[in-house]
């Protein structure tokens, strides 16, 4: 094939225009630019909704006792408004001792951070300033599910009363993996008092299947007329390469039957479950893990998920701000802010503010940038280590003695 040289003499060659289309002109293209008109919303992240950075605030109003690694908060659930407030359930977990490692605890030492932990919760007028409420969620006696720790709360409001799903450790944290089901607690309230059903509510898959072990970060959203509840579960353990994939599951009633989607798993990649109501379908936050970490992704119908845009420094176990998360909607309207966690804060994880705009009521060009300016340093704290730095001066020594 001889590639036409477009020199500006030859006449019938046609310029790509220097003003970007919003459609695809009729005039042949590489795959690259095919792709921008064929796969995307939007030729440019300035016009694409489903594009944002994201940008992050300390909280006010929690205190961790100095960062010892005794009292951690992590994994928000939705935040969502009730009574003039706003208000947010996490994992809370407050010990004697930091964690020893996964399977190295003991009967009131935890061995993982959430492991013998509490599902609480917080109130704010503003979403900077939070006011802790108290426990939510205590663990349950032995041997209900739940009885060693009760973690990674989300909340769902139907029919005028609350509920909490979370996952239900029956065992330490890293006996086994990380495995453990899924349990609800019921209110009329925010407030609680909650009431646990004591029962799995999404069971682990059979034996040999993706979601045999776990089912994690439970997600439900009220989408045709239904509750969609998104999970996390790992796989390939046993290759000590852990692949995390996103399931469905889908019920007419919040305490269930929950009937798994037959396409499981509709995501192939992402770590915590963040999705939101979007115009007439879902759109999906893949973070950290996967070919298709660091997207956000859109399905018309809730399962089929495609790619609708790359984007960096994405919230760790993100817990929006969804208006529209159970009213049914079918032209969701998208998210500006929510909470999330920073991990390894010594043995500790703290909860935080995410902004962003991925809403359709929202122009903020300042989130629309492509790029993140950070200081050298910021890149160094991601270096080699000395083990790695040392192999790769021996492959560089080795190198040079060739001939």
């Amino acid at each position: 094939m001889k590639i036409p040289v477009n020199d500006g003499k030859d006449k019938g060659v046609a310029f790509f225009p220097y003003v970007m289309p919003r459609e695809r002109p009729d005039m042949p293209l590489s795959r690259a630019m095919d792709r921008l008109f064929a796969n995307y919303s939007e030729p440019s992240t300035w016009w694409n909704e489903l594009y944002s950075q994201f940008r992050y605030t300390e909280l006010e109003g929690l205190d961790y006792r100095g960062g010892d690694g005794r009292l951690t908060r992590r994994d928000p659930s939705k935040v969502i408004k009730a009574d003039g407030k706003y208000y947010v359930w996490y994992t809370r977990r407050s010990t004697d001792a930091p964690p020893q490692g996964p399977g190295r605890g003991a009967e009131s030492i935890p061995s993982t951070d959430w492991d013998l932990s509490e599902i609480w919760y917080a109130t704010s007028e503003d979403g900077f300033v939070w006011e802790e409420q108290g426990v939510a969620v205590p663990r349950p006696a032995k041997p209900h599910p739940g009885w060693r720790s009760v973690s990674t709360p989300d909340i769902l409001v139907w029919k005028g009363r609350y509920y909490l799903y979370y996952q239900s450790f029956l065992e330490m944290s890293g006996t086994r993996g990380d495995d453990c089901p899924v349990s609800v607690s019921c209110a009329d309230s925010p407030n609680g008092p909650w009431t646990p059903t004591h029962e799995v509510v999404i069971p682990n898959g059979p034996e040999g299947s993706w979601d045999q072990f776990s089912i994690h970060d439970p997600y439900p959203l009220v989408y045709k007329g239904q509750i969609y509840m998104y999970y996390k579960s790992d796989m390939n353990a046993a290759r000590k390469q852990n692949i995390r994939l996103q399931g469905l599951a889908i019920a007419d009633d919040p305490l269930g039957p929950f009937e798994k989607c037959p396409l499981n798993p509709v995501l192939n990649s992402g770590h915590e479950t963040g999705l939101f109501p979007f115009k007439d379908g879902i759109a999906a936050l893949a973070i950290r893990h996967g070919n298709e970490h660091n997207t956000i992704q859109f399905a018309p119908d809730g399962i089929n998920f495609e790619i609708a845009s790359t984007v960096s420094l994405m919230p760790i176990a993100p817990g929006p701000y969804v208006p529209d998360a159970f009213t049914n909607t079918d032209n969701g309207r998208g998210i500006t802010w929510g909470l999330c966690h920073f991990t390894g804060v010594g043995k500790h994880s703290i909860l935080a503010r995410f902004d962003c705009d991925l809403s359709q009521d929202e122009d903020a060009p300042n989130m629309r940038q492509t790029e993140h300016w950070w200081p050298p340093e910021y890149y160094y704290k991601s270096g080699l280590g000395e083990a790695m730095r040392r192999e790769r001066e021996d492959m560089a020594r080795a190198d040079l003695k060739k001939t």
